[in-house]
């Protein structure tokens, strides 16, 4: 009775049982405590599954994009809590009061750092959720064309923002088809040439600081820059004077102009070339660059660079004519002061040297109709940020470089609707709104009158 009533008296017994033990049953006894251990260890365990299934919920795809969008309203109010606070601190140095809001303030902005890096990882997708449909898409191309074709894939476990990755699948599947179809040979043409007869396609994805690389490369016989070059000729996009100057990297990234093929016939696939012009546009509009890099008879390779997110990015202010906007870091290559004189005009157009190779000028304050306003010598010096889309550089002519800043991407509105040169607008920490330039709309409005031969 002791021992039953000191063992009722714990909180997390239930009912106590106690029976003389016999000696002739021993092994029964042995066996009951056996089991009731049994019975504990599969409780513990039903529990701990149980636990594990409450690890992960499923969210909504319009609730994480309403988080996003609150999250881009605090870091636009981030920057400016920032800014007053320092603007109270200088002004009131030593206040107590002061101190402790500032003091608040920090602390509020690295809660909103860290909601911030929350929900970017929340919104994160692996894009092996979109490589895994390729290889049937390879396999199927591969087999009309009757062609053998080894397609390897790595780095699905790579993760990218879920706006991307519904974005860039279209590009994949242009750039997939032409490997196929053109890029790769039949096996008699490989074995000819001293291939196997099994063509090698691989498509890879790996992360490089805020970056995306996704890389697509094929063994296949690569791209003739002659026939690119005959193709633009032929369609009237450049000069044959135009073309004879041009070097075989300028030629072969001809590749990516509209209507562009080296395709002996259209077949029911694609041609080399078709669909290149979509897959370039859709890359950049989603902030993201395109590099192709080819040998003939050895194969191509097509790198892609994206950024982790399009909602919110590292921009750099500047003034123009007494406008305030917003570049794109990613796309800022280099900003540098240029004598007046060393600009040169040609055909009306203004154009620099940046080391061996010409560059062509674009003042903002003709984009937006209004005066520069160039601060000090005028007369000797201007600021130009030489930015860069694709493989075509330009230098923005600008009147007053400002600092970095966080931006928040909001589009323009169906009032306005889309307005070449202008990716959208932002808050800047001031509260006033400024214009997000598209930096890739604005080289493309550049080089229209302007052949490839004269951009490096």
């Amino acid at each position: 009775d002791i021992l039953s009533g000191e063992l009722s008296s714990i909180a997390e017994v239930t009912a106590v049982k106690v029976e003389p033990f016999d000696e002739n049953n021993s092994d029964t006894g042995q066996e009951q405590i056996k089991n009731a251990a049994d019975n504990t260890r599969k409780n513990d365990q039903s529990e701990k599954v149980d636990a594990q299934s409450f690890q992960s919920v499923r969210i909504d795809v319009a609730v994480l994009d309403n988080l996003m969008n609150i999250v881009g309203e605090l870091v636009i109010d981030r920057s400016r809590i920032g800014r007053v606070g320092k603007l109270l601190s200088a002004r009131y140095a030593g206040d107590d009061l002061i101190h402790d809001l500032s003091q608040t303030s920090d602390h509020i902005i690295k809660v909103i750092n860290e909601l911030q890096d929350n929900i970017m990882k929340v919104r994160m997708i692996p894009i092996g959720t979109i490589l895994s449909r390729f290889p049937r898409l390879v396999r199927d191309l591969a087999q009309l064309q009757q062609k053998e074709v080894d397609f390897t894939i790595s780095g699905g476990e790579t993760e990218l923002d879920r706006s991307i990755i519904e974005q860039i699948r279209d590009p994949l599947i242009h750039l997939l088809r032409n490997a196929i179809d053109h890029g790769v040979e039949s096996p008699a043409e490989r074995l000819k040439a001293g291939k196997p007869a099994m063509a090698s396609v691989k498509l890879s994805a790996c992360q490089e600081q805020e970056n995306i690389i996704i890389t697509l490369e094929d063994d296949g016989k690569g791209i003739d820059a002659v026939k690119v070059r005959d193709s633009a000729v032929q369609k009237g996009m450049i000069s044959a004077e135009a073309a004879a100057s041009m070097s075989e990297a300028d030629a072969i990234h001809l590749i990516f102009l509209s209507g562009v093929s080296t395709a002996d016939k259209v077949s029911e696939v694609s041609g080399r070339g078709v669909g290149m012009d979509i897959a370039r546009t859709n890359i950049e509009n989603l902030g993201g660059t395109i590099k192709l890099e080819t040998r003939l008879g050895k194969g191509t390779t097509f790198t892609i660079q994206l950024p982790l997110t399009v909602a919110i990015i590292q921009g750099l202010m500047v003034n123009s004519g007494g406008i305030v906007c917003a570049l794109p870091l990613s796309s800022i290559l280099e900003t540098i002061k240029l004598q007046t004189s060393e600009i040169k005009t040609v055909s009306n157009r203004e154009l620099m040297r940046l080391r061996d190779g010409i560059v062509p000028l674009l003042r903002l304050s003709s984009i937006f109709g209004v005066t520069e306003q160039i601060k000090g010598d005028t007369d000797k010096t201007v600021l130009v940020i030489v930015v860069r889309a694709g493989k075509f550089k330009i230098g923005l002519v600008v009147d007053e470089v400002l600092e970095p800043q966080e931006i928040v991407v909001k589009p323009l509105g169906n009032y306005i609707g889309d307005v070449e040169g202008i990716a959208g607008a932002t808050i800047c920490d001031n509260g006033q709104v400024a214009l997000i330039l598209d930096v890739n709309s604005l080289v493309i409005r550049l080089n229209r009158a302007i052949t490839t031969a004269d951009v490096v």
